[in-house]
């Protein structure tokens, strides 16, 4: 067995760690990647991102190889339906939160562990736009509605926030991230590169970030742990309140230790 196909098979165990969770194709790469360079581990005040180890086409020759991985999801269809037909009373009542995501894997990936039960906000992906009117009237009727935003730490991430402001008209909208300075500290590896020099000065953000951004210099949220990111999302849009209604994979989640995305 050769290096990569030991590092993948610990990188399966790691990214279904705690409580059998299920994860994109994506997440697994990244996954591999940090097992194969594991400067992650070095502290969070040194702070820099890192360049894959190894190729997504190498990953794809040793995923085949080691042939089924529980909790893998399969990647998203072109165009899905609602992801929330199945709870027909979603737009009775007021909405205080809502969930867009700009990848739809990890969209998917965030309703396969339930979190949008969890956290009582219903997830969507930034294809998904626009949304039912229902939902819009929904978010209007709570009167001080957030709209979630969850993206990558690269030019088109911030251009996602964009088109959902765009959207979401009055509503507050609130981006997440990922920001630069949360992939540098988290020593996250980074994706492909998207130059875009035109790219407007994001508010809030440091002026190495937005130098980082005109370079080109991408990290995806995919890159993040998935426990990690199940968490922090979790923290995040429910302000480290607790809910009555525990799932299982959440709960082993929780006794895991919640955490936020690292300080600016």
């Amino acid at each position: 067995m050769s290096v990569v196909d030991r590092a993948l098979a610990a990188a399966v165990v790691r990214a279904g760690a705690p409580g059998r969770i299920r994860f994109t194709r994506r997440q697994l790469y990244y996954e591999l990647c940090r097992g194969l360079q594991p400067l992650h581990r070095l502290p969070r005040r040194v702070r820099f991102t890192l360049p894959a180890p190894i190729g997504p086409e190498r990953f794809g020759a040793a995923l085949e190889r080691h042939g089924p991985v529980p909790g893998l999801l399969q990647d998203p269809g072109a165009r899905e339906p609602a992801l929330h037909d199945d709870v027909p009373d979603l737009y009775d009542y007021g909405l205080p939160r809502l969930l867009v995501c700009q990848d739809a894997a990890i969209a998917g990936m965030l309703l396969a562990n339930e979190l949008h039960m969890e956290s009582a906000c219903p997830v969507f992906a930034l294809r998904d736009l626009p949304l039912d009117p229902r939902l819009t009237a929904a978010l209007h009727r709570t009167g001080d509605a957030v709209v979630y935003v969850l993206h990558d730490a690269g030019p088109s991430g911030y251009a996602a926030v964009d088109d959902v402001r765009r959207w979401a008209g009055e509503l507050r909208v609130h981006p997440l991230g990922l920001r630069p300075v949360h992939a540098a500290a988290l020593h996250l590896t980074t994706g492909p590169r998207e130059p875009r020099t035109d790219l407007a000065a994001p508010a809030g953000l440091e002026p190495w970030e937005v130098r980082r951004l005109r370079a080109g210099r991408t990290v995806e949220v995919a890159a993040v742990n998935p426990a990690r990111l199940l968490r922090t999302v979790h923290r995040l849009v429910r302000g480290q309140a607790r809910t009555r209604r525990r799932t299982a994979r959440l709960r082993q989640l929780q006794a895991a230790g919640f955490m936020t995305w690292p300080a600016s």
